[in-house]
């Protein structure tokens, strides 16, 4: 399938590309990818959901890929990129969507439920519950395990890579960049049921000073086999490229509004953080850094969201490209069953007269 290429521009000088597929009428769906990603990395689920009949839609999220990426931290609070989002809807020609959204991307989509229902048909978040993302980094450790991490050797618990971008955030860039390659194959590797059992090795970045055990740049690519990673080769040529050209600051500068991201959630949240559209939350059940087994991550979603599913899948964090199947098929079955009316007739069998 060949994906239609487009610009949208806002606020004067900024632009988001994305990706667009399926029939233009078609009932929209928008993805919305994570860090370290671009909008391809959804090319399975745009490739059949747009033979399903909807009309499918991904963007280079600000700061990323062929979208503006400005080195200007404040570009990357939540309020900002909801901006540009609603510009990328208005340029469908739409007034809503579902949108659908995995790590990162689930921040503008938690925060547009929360703020802009209006918007949202429905929403879906892969890997990071409602409730916490848009609300930044104090209310995620809130919910760590302190068995596991325990304060005093952990302050941020797993979350603990985040709050090293707050304090070294130009040495964080400086490593990511030392050897875009060789990191992004590393961050890629696919997961197994035994890294549940284990601490996230996000833990340690900063009482070590840095990421592996502060190691001065990541290994290289050529020391990883291929076979480990979860995207292909094609694929990861096109994420080495992206970051080739804009560098890791702008991706890295949506850790560093939390505070921002806290205060505009709180401020416009829509009834008190409560959300009645449909929500369908994707637990990567392998994923030891947003940990929805073993803590109390998924309780604000529990709590506020009054129409959810939650499908566990077996996979890591990358969960989509790990189990495209499951994943598409737990999006095929909410669709259909929680939000009816967003299903293409087009795409429904037609029966025979008898």
């Amino acid at each position: 399938m060949t994906f239609e290429e487009h610009i949208v521009r806002y606020e004067d000088d900024k632009e988001i590309f994305y990706l667009a597929a399926g029939p233009s009428q078609g009932p929209l769906i928008i993805f919305l990818h994570g860090w370290p990603a671009i909008a391809k990395t959804w090319k399975v689920q745009l490739q059949t959901f747009a033979s399903l009949g909807f009309r499918v839609v991904a963007p280079d999220l600000p700061g990323y890929g062929r979208s503006t990426a400005r080195k200007v931290q404040s570009d990357y609070a939540q309020e900002k990129i909801l901006t540009g989002l609603l510009a990328l809807l208005a340029d469908t020609g739409r007034d809503k969507a579902v949108w659908v959204g995995h790590d990162w991307g689930c921040g503008p989509v938690w925060t547009l439920a929360n703020t802009r229902p209006d918007v949202c048909q429905a929403v879906a978040g892969l890997a990071v519950p409602y409730g916490v993302l848009e609300y930044g980094l104090d209310e995620a450790v809130k919910h760590v395990d302190r068995k596991r991490y325990p304060e005093d050797e952990y302050p941020w618990g797993q979350w603990g890579y985040q709050a090293f971008y707050e304090q070294s955030f130009d040495k964080a860039n400086e490593w990511f960049e030392s050897d875009i390659a060789g990191f992004l194959k590393v961050c890629y590797i696919r997961a197994s049921p035994d890294h549940l059992d284990k601490p996230a090795v996000t833990a340690n970045v900063v009482k070590d000073n840095g990421w592996f055990g502060g190691a001065p740049k990541p290994p290289s690519a050529n020391q990883i086999p291929d076979g480990l990673n979860s995207v292909d080769s094609e694929l990861m040529g096109e994420l080495v490229a992206a970051y080739e050209k804009t560098g890791f600051y702008p991706a890295d500068a949506w850790y560093m509004n939390h505070k921002a991201n806290n205060e505009y959630n709180t401020k416009n949240a829509h009834d008190g953080k409560k959300v009645d559209v449909p929500v369908l939350f994707i637990e990567a059940k392998w994923d030891n850094v947003c940990d929805t087994v073993h803590t109390t991550l998924t309780e604000p979603m529990r709590k506020f969201c009054s129409n959810l599913t939650y499908v566990s899948v077996d996979a890591g964090h990358w969960v989509a490209l790990e189990s495209p199947s499951e994943v598409n098929a737990a999006l095929t079955k909410w669709l259909v069953e929680r939000v009816k009316d967003w299903w293409p007739s087009q795409a429904l069998p037609t029966p025979s007269k008898i």
